[in-house]
């Protein structure tokens, strides 16, 4: 490779390449106050902690950036046939804008190919290169100051596009390129126009002084930077940081170019594994069987942050959990914690209730696409013992722009593999409900959220090769949320959240693996905000129905029936034809429980949890866990017919 010009020059291509000089600046955040102006949201006011520790770094070589992003004119030069992705959903079609749905190899491979064109080494920027240069010598949120600059903005708030039921298309903006002022040292759109790729690999920041530092040597998450169009300004600013998954292509992210030989040096990753990935047993062990007797015993708390928690875990809000049984015998569950729950700094959190322990383990971090919404996640064990977890990943901040990741654990969760987009776009119907079943056919089958709102129904995903493709059937049950189990001939049976009928609960059932559906009224009361119910089969045959009510007439302890409020249990023995409700699932000699976000309540004989997000699963022992946002409770089915007169 030859040399590149000394000073600023146009390619080939007609690219503007701008020199930036050697030197010293401090990457990160100092963790100072942001202005209000910057951000309103208190648990931002002081910066994201993987901003943290600011550190001195020297870039001992300079080398050149191109002043603008690369267009779609100067991409396609390298790859014609990305222009058949101008003008998706809307965005980027001049020949002058932003290139977007482009992937990080992509931008790799067109950097390679620009390369061998002229004869120079041309690459992607590294991070801390993509730093120095925004920053252009300044040292405040963004290189014009203290504060966002309003005039620049390309629609610079939470975006829920193209959802239809919260978004417009005027949220289309135009991405052309340089149409802003240039920051001092001559380089355009550094805060916002679209994200950028850069080389690195994510990584927290080590401790300490660096020179010409390079990410670590691999990862999960490539680095972008620089914010983009559609989202709050508060991520635009020089030091915030963002990752993706190397595969991943939206309207949200592009690349600029560097031109220099590297001159890095690796960092070598400081942080442990967390807790749950610790000293994992491996043998296959069973868990002890349930009793014969009925069996119920006192709900244990699995969520463990400690109080006052900013990041990447949070004490604000934990919510939505996924559990599963590891060969092991094993418990490992999952959820999402954040302040906010269609906030960028959701992260996907997990605890592990090894078997024979008598509590879960505090909670630590699990999976974190860097600013990016994780809304909900899913478990399912295959038959020989592969962990598979699926995980709604937002193309920028909300739900509703999604696609589903997959992850896999031969190891009980020891290990798991990178993430794997089996989406083939961000859009609805994305969002993983925990209660995978593998049904009879062989096909693996995941409900989704099927909208972003409280009514709208549930989609489901299906498998029929083990997990390696996907497809929707393009139907939806009733209701969101919705538990999912086989009935007798091949047919689902769906329950769900929101579009009651006649003043229930829906009660959906497709024949043809979700492609088509009816719809009846279930006998239970419709549930609310903040609620989720949980369905699945018992090894002993019956299917196991919990969920909320107000007010429900359950059997109680002296033979007579009574009225009472919260989580109850139903069991039907007739594929779901008929319902019958066993009991409230509280512990009847009283005390205060926490439900979600911390907030108690009385369990006693008429009271139980008011609410949460319900996952259930039957262990190999044959005891029931039924996971609330909160609590963990156990029992068997002797318990629940206790009542019933079937014990």
């Amino acid at each position: 490779m030859g040399n590149a010009p000394e000073g600023a020059f146009t390619n080939s291509l007609g690219m503007d390449m701008v020199p930036v000089a050697a030197g010293e600046f401090v990457m990160g955040s100092r963790g100072e106050a942001l202005p209000e102006s910057v951000t309103p949201r208190a648990h931002l006011r002081h910066g994201d902690v993987d901003e943290r520790p600011a550190h001195r770094v020297t870039l001992s070589a300079g080398f050149h950036l191109s002043a603008t992003e690369v267009t779609n004119a100067q991409y396609e030069a390298f790859d014609p046939s990305h222009r058949e992705l101008r003008g998706k959903l809307g965005f980027s079609t001049g020949d002058d804008e932003a290139v977007v749905f482009v992937t990080w190899d992509q931008a790799r491979r067109f950097c390679e190919w620009l390369a061998e064109r002229e004869g120079l080494p041309y690459r992607l920027p590294t991070e801390a290169e993509w730093e120095h240069a925004c920053r252009a010598g300044t040292a405040t949120p963004y290189w014009t100051g203290a504060a966002w600059p309003e005039p620049y903005g390309k629609n610079q708030r939470r975006s829920w596009y193209p959802d239809p039921a919260r978004s417009s298309d005027d949220e289309v903006v135009e991405l052309r390129v340089g149409r802003t002022p240039a920051n001092p040292w001559g380089l355009f759109d550094m805060h916002g126009n679209v994200e950028e790729w850069c080389a690195d690999w994510y990584a927290p920041y080590p401790v300490g002084d660096r020179v010409d530092p390079m990410g670590p040597d691999d990862g999960e998450f490539r680095v972008t930077r620089g914010g983009s169009h559609s989202t709050e300004a508060y991520y635009l600013r020089s030091a915030n940081r963002m990752g993706a998954l190397p595969g991943e292509r939206s309207w949200y992210i592009g690349f600029r170019v560097a031109l220099g030989e590297p001159a890095g040096r690796r960092a070598t990753p400081t942080t442990g594994l967390p807790l749950h990935q610790r000293d994992v047993a491996q043998a296959t062990r069973p868990p002890a069987p349930t009793p014969d007797e009925p069996w119920f015993a006192p709900p244990l708390k699995y969520v463990h942050i400690p109080s006052g928690s900013q990041g990447p875990l949070w004490s604000h809000h934990n919510h939505v959990p996924a559990v599963v049984e590891c060969p092991n015998g094993d418990l490992l569950a999952a959820w999402y914690s954040c302040v906010e729950e269609s906030g960028r700094e959701t992260s996907v959190v997990a605890s592990r209730l090894r078997l024979g322990a008598n509590g879960w383990e505090p909670a630590e971090l699990m999976w974190d696409a860097p600013d990016r919404t994780e809304e909900s996640n899913a478990f399912y064990r295959a038959d020989d013992g592969t962990l598979f977890q699926w995980i709604c990943l937002s193309a920028a901040a909300t739900w509703g722009n999604c696609v589903i990741v997959q992850r896999t654990s031969s190891d009980n969760g020891a290990t798991w593999s990178p993430g794997r987009i089996i989406t083939p776009d961000h859009g609805l119907r994305h969002m993983p409900i925990d209660g995978v079943i593998q049904h009879s056919s062989g096909a693996i089958v995941i409900p989704c959220d099927a909208v972003t709102g409280g009514h709208g129904g549930t989609a489901l995903q299906v498998s029929t090769d083990g997990g390696e493709t996907w497809s929707d059937p393009g139907g939806k049950a009733a209701g969101i949320h919705a538990g999912i189990v086989e009935i007798d001939g091949g047919r689902i049976l769906a329950l769900g959240r929101g579009d009651d009928i006649d003043g229930h609960m829906p009660l959906s059932v497709t024949d043809d693996l979700g492609a088509t559906w009816e719809y009846r009224a279930s006998p239970f009361p419709p549930i609310r905000g903040g609620q989720r119910l949980a369905l699945i089969r018992l090894a002993e045959g019956p299917l196991f129905f919990a969920s909320f009510a107000d007010e429900i007439v359950v059997p109680g302890p002296d033979e007579q029936m009574m009225t009472a409020s919260g989580l109850f249990a139903a069991l039907s023995y007739d594929e779901g034809a008929s319902w019958t409700i066993a009991r409230l699932v509280s512990d009847e000699g009283g005390g205060e429980y926490e439900t979600t976000d911390g907030a108690t309540f009385p369990m006693s004989t008429t009271s139980a949890e008011p609410r949460g997000y319900l996952t259930a699963i039957q262990d190999r022992g044959g005891t029931i866990h039924l996971l609330s946002s909160r609590l963990h409770y156990r029992f068997n089915l002797a318990w629940l017919e206790e009542r019933l007169g079937r014990g």
